[in-house]
């Protein structure tokens, strides 16, 4: 009976600290990939589609 009580609470912070380590871990691999760019603007009025290279 002197262990039943810390080994229960041992157990429920274990699952606690396990659960979190899942939701971080999932968390850093859903955000490992690049954003989209963006390439439905006008090249003629946009800097980033079109190469400026200064005035010659």
């Amino acid at each position: 009976m002197n262990f039943a009580v810390p080994g229960a609470v041992s157990a429920v912070v274990g699952a606690l600290v396990g659960a979190i380590a899942v939701l971080i871990v999932t968390t850093a691999a859903q955000q490992s990939h690049r954003p989209e760019v963006d390439r439905s603007g006008a090249a003629g009025s946009s800097l980033l589609n079109n190469v400026e290279y200064g005035s010659r």
